[in-house]
């Protein structure tokens, strides 16, 4: 049972774990409660649409990239099209399309600051943040144990530093918005739309989010950002069938209820259907609070006290809506769009829509398209309406609220909407908790404030390791992939 490794969770971290160990010879057994895999990157069927649950983008599978990497050491070809321009950022006052093409996207920038006194200190800040994120990718992408938890973990964080390294040192342990202001961006258009980007990719605004994580964050559509066809549950499936071509099993329907531990380790998992795991070697692909909870009293102390103490992630409302194809917009699928300068982003605010590929027969009937729309939300007010006494109304009118708002901000960015829908599915934070079993149904991770707070995989278990978006470098299918690398390789380390 030397190599005998459990896998709780078919999100994209533990898929991609699990088929790394696989192609390197362990006996890898992956427990799913969900009938698919992707978690937070799934694509479930509604009706004749195949809608994206959650995430809607993926980046990283430039050459060299995360998921590039991946598939080098797989064998396998994703079934991705690249999405040019990536997105479109639509503010009350002008428009920023983002372009992947580092020149398109400089007469872009050029093109919607021109009015802004600010202007050639934004051109110079973005430059900038565009060679800071180079270099923090680079050395990510070295897989360096970012927090070190041992001295050989310090060994292999000295051994990913290079000489390109020294330009991430002075924006180390100040925020984007302080780098911003340091760097003469002041203006309001300006300052939106990098809060509206950071949002996006690293679940926080600029005033919290660490510089070097956030230059790279916002950085995604250089990179290039995709498309999957047949829905972002793509990738996941991709993973599953190297798994099982490995000689891995995946296994559906199988909630892991119970965890057995011996001696600091964990031994064996039991699920729903009565099936017992026994193993090595154990990668949670869950959050802090879920792995805590099926430990239950043998949970290490210090994973203790992390739920206890952290903030719940960010909850998201989305809607799921079938719209007829004709007359909608011909050169970019994704919109965000921002409300009101003065209001807070979130809670209706800030909407991301996401169309399906045209012309992609798995997502939607002819002449139809799947839409994904999403609002992030304090995940613990839905769950106060619906389990008030009587607040089944009060939650069903806060729905009714909460779509009327998203459809007027979509509408900016696509005149004409609700007379295109055919179908239109709500789900809050309590309907996600219903997909992928994750805390409160809590997405996107943590937000990385700084660098010394990322988390690291450990748990406090000697034979157990945390994967997704929980750990360093977090959000994405990007960098939850480059934290799962990281992990299969310590796990590979653990077995000699």
């Amino acid at each position: 049972m030397a190599n005998t490794t459990l896998i709780i969770g078919a999100g994209i971290g533990g898929l991609t774990t699990a088929a790394l160990l696989a192609k390197a010879g362990h006996d890898v057994t992956v427990l799913e409660a969900h009938v698919y895999g992707g978690g937070c990157a799934g694509t479930f069927y509604h009706q004749g649409y195949r809608f994206d649950a959650g995430a809607t983008l993926a980046g990283g599978f430039n050459p060299g990239g995360p998921h590039d990497q991946v598939a080098q050491r797989l064998g396998i070809a994703w079934p991705i099209v690249a999405a040019e321009p990536a997105w479109r950022t639509h503010l009350p006052d002008r428009v920023f399309t983002r372009f992947g093409d580092p020149t398109r996207w400089q007469v872009e920038l050029s093109r919607a600051t021109a009015d802004l006194p600010d202007q050639a200190a934004i051109l110079r800040f973005f430059e900038r943040a565009e060679t800071v994120s180079d270099a923090a990718w680079a050395f990510a992408g070295r897989r360096p144990a970012w927090p070190p938890s041992s001295v050989a973990d310090i060994f292999r964080l000295a051994g990913a530093l290079r000489p390109d390294t020294l330009i991430t040192l002075p924006h180390l342990f100040e925020s984007m918005g302080t780098w911003a202001s340091r760097s003469g961006v002041m203006s309001r258009p300006a300052r939106a739309f990098l809060d509206a980007q950071l949002l996006i990719s690293a679940q926080t605004t600029a005033v919290n989010a660490n510089a070097v994580f956030g230059a790279a964050a916002i950085d995604l559509p250089r990179k290039g950002v995709n498309h999957v066809r047949g829905g972002i549950g793509g990738i996941a499936q991709t993973l599953v069938d190297a798994i099982r071509r490995a000689g891995g099993k995946v296994l559906f329907r199988q909630q892991v209820t119970a965890l057995e531990t011996k001696g600091g380790r964990i031994v064996a998992a039991t699920t729903n259907k009565g099936l017992r795991v026994e193993c090595e070697r154990c990668v949670a692909n869950l959050t802090p609070w879920d792995l805590a909870r099926l430990l239950g009293e043998a949970a290490p102390a210090q994973l203790a006290r992390e739920t206890a103490s952290r903030p719940e992630q960010w909850g998201a409302f989305t809607l799921y809506l079938g719209v007829e194809d004709s007359g909608l917009p011909e050169d970019c699928d994704h919109h965000q769009v921002i409300g009101d300068y003065d209001l807070p982003l979130g809670e209706t605010n800030s909407v991301f829509v996401s169309l399906s590929l045209r012309g992609d027969p798995g997502r939607a009937p002819p002449g139809m398209r799947a839409i994904t729309m999403s609002t992030h939300t304090k995940a613990g007010q839905w769950w106060a309406l619906r389990q008030a006494p009587g607040g089944k109304q009060a939650y069903a009118e806060k729905v009714s609220a909460y779509t009327e708002r998203m459809l007027d901000r979509a509408e900016r960015a696509i005149p004409g909407l609700r007379q295109k829908i055919r179908l239109l599915k709500p789900g809050t934070p309590v309907t996600f908790r219903t997909f992928t079993r994750r805390h409160r149904g809590g997405v996107g991770g943590f937000p990385f404030t700084s660098l010394l707070t990322a988390r690291g995989p450990g748990v406090g278990l000697t034979n157990t390791w945390l994967v997704g978006d929980s750990i360093f470098p977090g959000q994405s299918t990007a960098g939850v992939t480059m934290g799962a690398l990281r992990v299969a390789d310590a796990v590979e380390r653990d077995s000699r």
